[in-house]
């Protein structure tokens, strides 16, 4: 188990610390740091506080997913997901999250909005080659964006 230090700011005195929902969930719920409610109508987005600051240790990142039931449910996102927590950021937490729903939305404090998923990370050191040609051949090659198409593949010839 990843043992992190974690502060709770000033204005999430009473919320839980982030948890897991069920003893297998790969996230930890975010929770809002709000005074108040706060209504999203549909398009638009708020930087909403978590109320807490975390010390990832190095080769690890933090990711801001959105919670299904929110998606589905009401179309809340996290904009930028998932948003990257890297290992040398010590402010607040945030989760930027729209309204992609067609109602408003109400978010009220602690309700749960998010979750967080830690990671490790590799470092990269690059090879400069000369070439496009000098890169590992496979058979894919430049084949992107649709090109292995919709419909499930059959092993059989």
């Amino acid at each position: 188990m990843l043992k992190m230090n974690i502060v709770r700011l000033p204005h999430a005195g009473d919320l839980d610390l982030p948890k897991q929902g069920t003893p297998l969930s790969a996230g930890l719920d975010l929770s809002a740091a709000i005074e108040g409610p706060l209504t999203l109508n549909p398009g638009q987005r708020f930087l909403v506080p978590t109320g807490f600051s975390i010390a990832l240790p190095p080769g690890y990142e933090g990711q801001i997913r959105s919670r299904s039931g929110l998606s589905f449910k009401h179309g809340l996102v996290v904009l930028n997901s998932p948003g990257t927590i890297d290992a040398d950021y010590r402010g607040e937490i945030k989760v930027l999250l729209i309204n992609f729903g067609e109602e408003p939305f109400q978010i009220e404090r602690g309700m749960r909005i998010a979750q967080l998923v830690v990671n490790k990370v590799e470092n990269v050191s690059w090879t400069e080659v000369m070439a496009h040609t000098d890169l590992e051949t496979l058979n894919r090659n430049e084949a992107g964006f649709g090109s292995t198409g919709i419909h499930q593949q059959s092993g059989k010839s």
